[in-house]
């Protein structure tokens, strides 16, 4: 009798087991898909833009820092059609991330890419920092130290550089990465997106106060009728969103089981009246970029080289698109850190760059202005006042910030700039403040 028993509990669950495999087979749960298309999407930028080992961007990117569930993703590169597929546990909820040149990885789900690509960028010329890309480093040892001490650049760093009245004087980058290595901003592409908007605004093709209605109709229907672009940037626009990551939400749906971002994003109801609540939303700033990309001729892909990357000799920046060509202005630019200091060095000079002006007149002073619904914490020019970590700082400072550590702060007192980039989970309790501190105590105003 118990041998009986026995073998019918043994072939019942040998049956469960069949049973659960068939399921994430046929219909892997969402957090499956968020992880293998999190980490095919990882490893192919790094792989195909940045020229890093897959399997080092695996361990140390994707698994070392993160979810649980991400330790047993696998992932195969396809160095002929420039594509990865990861895998959970090595069979289950499949994903695909493809590159394209100049135009860097998406994720594939439902749609066939098209075939725009853009050419290699010209070189950076001749000459100094920032027109040109050589550097004269300060001789000033306590520089050094500064940027020796790993305190302060914290766990995981990739890349410091710091510039003072207009020159870079200090820099240092962590084995495995250069000068020549584009590393990814996350959120500190929001600033871009900003940017970006002020050069239509500058050729009169946007306003601030432009309302969204025409790209959107069925905002017309109802009170999303009243956002406008001022409103988006502002993180005021009153869209419901789950900025929340680990998780199934908002913001991961978005970014890795969408093909069409901005479709789901747009789509997402109004949970509060347009600018009477603050509310950091990635789903925000890639609606944008639908915004200012329906300003230009159908399929024009390299406007973000030609109006801003190219006048600033941003050589290495690339910002990524979803499944339906619409750039994700929230989170994929990969740049040099050189580049990124070349964009914070941008804005201190106001958005002119050799004497032209790119951005308009007080643009970026509106950038830098407090959002009222963010208790003074958050700028119009999607912007951080407060420091990483809410802490006290110097009064005129403003920050770009990103995900996992990323930071340009931009200190105009001081003349100065320090961007600080990296691989930095926030539950580490990072922030870059004290090495900007210490590096503006070294520096001095002279």
């Amino acid at each position: 009798m118990f041998e009986k028993v026995l073998k019918y509990a043994v072939g019942a669950c040998a049956l469960a087991v069949v049973a659960a495999g068939g399921y994430l087979w046929i219909a892997p749960p969402d957090l499956l898909k968020v992880g293998t298309n999190y980490s095919a999407k990882i490893v192919c930028s790094n792989v195909f833009l940045a020229g890093r080992d897959a399997d080092t961007v695996l361990q140390s990117d994707v698994q070392a820092p993160g979810h649980p569930l991400l330790k047993q993703v696998s992932v195969s590169v396809d160095e002929q059609a420039q594509s990865v597929e990861a895998r959970m546990f090595g069979f289950f909820a499949p994903a695909t991330s493809q590159y394209r040149p100049g135009l860097g990885c998406t994720n594939v789900h439902d749609v066939e890419l098209t075939d725009h690509t853009l050419p290699e960028p010209a070189p950076v010329p001749n000459g100094l920092w920032p027109h040109g890309n050589e550097v004269v480093l300060s001789a000033n040892p306590a520089l050094t130290d500064v940027l020796s001490d790993p305190s302060l650049l914290g766990e995981g760093y990739r890349a410091v550089v710091v510039v003072k009245d207009g020159r870079i004087i200090a820099e240092a980058y962590a084995d495995g990465f250069d000068t020549e290595t584009p590393l990814l901003g996350w959120s500190m592409t929001k600033t871009i997106t900003a940017g970006l908007i002020g050069t239509l605004i500058q050729s009169g093709d946007m306003a601030l106060g432009d309302d969204l209605t025409d790209v959107f109709p069925d905002w017309a229907e109802d009170s999303r009728r009243d956002i406008t672009v001022e409103d988006m940037l502002a993180m005021s626009s009153g869209l419901q969103w789950d900025e929340e990551y680990g998780d199934v939400s908002d913001v991961t749906r978005m970014l890795y089981l969408k093909d069409d971002m901005v479709d789901f994003a747009a789509g997402r109801p109004a949970a509060y009246p347009t600018a009477t609540e603050f509310s950091y939303s990635s789903g925000t700033s890639t609606v944008l970029s639908r915004v200012w990309q329906g300003q230009l001729e159908e399929g024009d892909l390299s406007y973000p080289r030609t109006a801003l990357f190219d006048p600033l000799g941003m050589h290495s920046a690339v910002v990524e698109t979803d499944g339906a060509d619409t750039f994700v202005g929230s989170s994929y630019m990969y740049a040099t850190a050189r580049d990124w200091a070349r964009f914070g060095q941008f804005l201190l000079q106001g958005g002119v760059w050799k004497g032209q002006r790119i951005l308009p007149e007080g643009y970026t002073d509106w950038m830098f202005e407090p959002v009222a619904t963010s208790d003074g914490a958050y700028a119009k020019g999607h912007m951080w006042l407060d420091g990483p970590r809410g802490e006290p700082q110097f009064e005129d400072t403003v920050w770009l910030q990103g995900h996992d550590g990323q930071s340009v702060g931009i200190f105009p007192s001081h003349d100065m700039v320090v961007v600080r980039l990296g691989l930095t989970p926030s539950r580490l309790g990072y922030s870059p403040l004290p090495l900007a501190k210490a590096l503006i105590a070294t520096v001095g105003d002279g």
